[in-house]
């Protein structure tokens, strides 16, 4: 009988779940406009020191430097909402198991510390590449299918610990930008993976909204391919990413490929200079390319180079350019019938500086580019978060305690 009894039990539970399913509210319970990303971990430890307490904790990484009152001046600033990142790759580490528990506590002490600063809060599950300080990342969980059961029931748990805050001031974002379904030869892996994560995520938070995404690092065109009516809850914020253009956006970068680490000193827009600043401005970089790229790529991304200017150099180009990833996601959500309030621009932003790398973007530049990329998202409908507060794109910190030009900032103060 007792046995009998569970079995009820355990079906009663499961078919609440499914009813909260077949009766979705009629919009996303959480709702924002105006966010910016904290940072995420990246400049911890190795991994072989995770299991140290004095390390890890606080948790998340942010929590050793912002203050409540750090938090609240973004709030004076007319922001309403932050993107906290969160590194799984810690609970999916054997260093941490007797400090599990701890890294949940702090990721939910964390965002009731957002809150109180007045500010809502989507707790952003994100994962990036291994090597460094971590053996586990992004591919990973992508390509073992036990590691990506083992990040299921982090999803699982962590909308379990998040399940009793208040669904208008917390939300949960399943992964961030998912490296999958990017080739050409049209693999679809994404849409079963995701249903995985909503499915264990919304078992263990009834009420939380969910944020979810396209394959392929939440671009546009990725998010235009996926069938919303597969999962059916209309609890769902829907997020792409975009950094159009990608040549002006990360220049210096050495991180984001081989190619735009020899790209620096380009003006946003190009028509802020004259012509023939502008042209010193590229033999400058076709000579570090020259100079300094693998001599069998040389050729190769000289004309790359040219062909991404050409796409850009008049201001109706660039124009063009940077509002297609709104009109293909604006198309996908009329099309299925998602209000323009339940999608966000997750991450956008301009890169002040490289760590390490001399160049450092003209702070107007990057101001200029910020409002362009807001008065887009706004004129959609879109929320939007600005990434990030501090490090290469910062926008509050720079690096080594200190801090970034205030023209970025200002240009989201003055929206007020």
């Amino acid at each position: 009988m007792a046995l009998l009894g569970t079995m009820i039990k355990t079906l009663m539970v499961a078919l609440l779940a499914l009813g909260s399913l077949a009766l979705p509210a009629e919009a996303a319970t959480f709702s924002m406009k105006r966010g910016l990303n904290l940072d995420q971990w990246v400049t911890w430890p190795t991994e072989d020191k995770w299991g140290d307490r004095e390390t890890i904790l606080p948790y998340p990484e942010w929590r050793k430097f912002l203050k409540e009152d750090d938090l609240e001046a973004l709030k004076d600033a007319g922001l309403d909402f932050l993107r906290m990142p969160v590194d799984p790759s810690p609970f999916l580490s054997d260093q941490t198991t007797a400090l599990r528990d701890d890294l949940y506590a702090g990721v939910l002490d964390s965002a009731r510390m957002i809150n109180r600063a007045g500010l809502k809060v989507i707790v952003d599950l994100h994962l990036i590449p291994a090597g460094g300080n971590r053996k586990i990342g992004m591919s990973e969980v992508m390509d073992n299918p036990a590691t990506f059961d083992a990040y299921v029931e982090i999803v699982r748990d962590m909308a379990k610990t998040l399940a009793g805050e208040d669904p208008q001031l917390v939300a949960l974002e399943l992964m961030n930008e998912p490296i999958v379904d990017c080739d050409e030869n049209g693999t679809d892996l994404w849409p079963e993976r995701q249903k995985q994560l909503f499915a264990a995520a919304r078992a263990s938070a009834t009420r939380l909204t969910l944020v979810l995404t396209g394959g392929c690092y939440s671009n546009a065109a990725s998010l235009a391919k996926v069938d919303p009516k597969a999962i059916p809850d209309d609890n769902i914020i829907w997020a792409f990413h975009s950094y159009d253009p990608f040549l002006l956006t990360h220049q210096g970068a050495t991180w984001a490929g081989d190619f735009i680490q020899y790209v620096t000193g380009l003006p946003y827009p190009l028509t802020a200079i004259s012509k023939a600043q502008l042209d010193m401005a590229l033999d400058t970089i076709r000579g570090r390319i020259r100079a300094e790229a693998p001599w069998a790529r040389q050729r190769g991304m000289l004309a790359y180079l040219d062909e991404q200017v050409a796409t850009m150099d008049r201001p109706e180009k660039l124009l063009a350019l940077m509002e297609a990833p709104f009109k293909t996601v604006d198309a996908w959500a009329k099309a299925n019938g998602i209000k323009p309030q339940d999608i966000t621009l997750g991450e956008f932003g301009m890169i002040r500086k490289e760590y390490g790398n001399g160049f450092v973007m003209p702070a107007a530049d990057r101001a200029a580019y910020v409002r362009d990329m807001i008065a887009r998202a706004e004129a959609h409908g879109f929320s939007w978060s600005v990434w990030s507060y501090g490090g290469a794109f910062g926008v509050v910190d720079a690096f080594d305690g200190q801090k970034a030009e205030p023209d970025v900032m200002n240009a989201i103060r003055a929206l007020r």
